[in-house]
């Protein structure tokens, strides 16, 4: 089994590689592989529906770190995505990552277990967290909790190490994940995914 934690912030050694490590820590004690994928600092481009991902074999046409990620996705069992809090959100690579990742890509996420990672000063935190679950909640994957929201505090990662509540969190997250990865490999057949309908209301006056 294995898990791609992808750290999106800004720096690779920062508060969100704090956390990261401290859940693949916990992963590797239990037997399974992780990797850990910095989105370094490099542009990524926002995703322009263009659809020629879809048309491509899951490629998309900026060559950048989606593609490096898209093609370990199938043979890969988890993910953990985490980012420092800017403006009450996600970071902006974080976000255009996620978005041109996970475009009309739901059946290759389908089965596979998933949680989100948050780090900050100071507030924030739960509005970042939400927004970065929306991807796998609505893409058939398992989301994994912890002791309390999957967050952690600091403006560096020395004051990082200091929030012990948070590294605990982050622990917790990973016995929970391992736990859940162990329980989907057994022989049980997955749930059935129906095909998606699109609902589109049009309202006469």
């Amino acid at each position: 089994m294995k898990v791609i934690l992808v750290n999106g912030g800004p720096h690779k050694d920062g508060c969100t590689n704090v956390a990261l490590e401290e859940i693949a820590k916990i992963l590797e004690s239990e037997k399974i592989e992780t990797e850990i994928m910095w989105l370094e600092n490099n542009p990524i481009g926002g995703c322009i529906g263009c659809n020629y991902c879809l048309q491509n074999g899951n490629r998309c046409f900026m060559d950048d770190k989606v593609n490096e990620f898209l093609k370990k996705v199938e043979t890969t069992d988890g993910f953990v995505f985490g980012s420092p809090v800017h403006f009450a959100g996600a970071s902006g690579a974080l976000t255009s990552f996620l978005d041109r990742a996970f475009y009309g890509r739901g059946s290759l996420f389908a089965g596979k277990v998933c949680a989100s990672v948050v780090s900050c000063r100071r507030g924030g935190a739960s509005s970042a967290f939400d927004q970065i679950n929306k991807y796998a909640l609505m893409s058939n994957m398992f989301l994994v909790g912890s002791s309390y929201w999957n967050q952690i505090h600091g403006t560096n990662k020395d004051e990082a190490k200091q929030d012990l509540e948070g590294l605990q969190t982050m622990r917790n997250l990973g016995r929970n994940m391992a736990y859940i990865l162990k329980c989907i490999n057994l022989d049980v057949p997955k749930p059935e995914i129906e095909k998606n309908f699109k609902t589109n209301l049009l309202y006469t006056v």
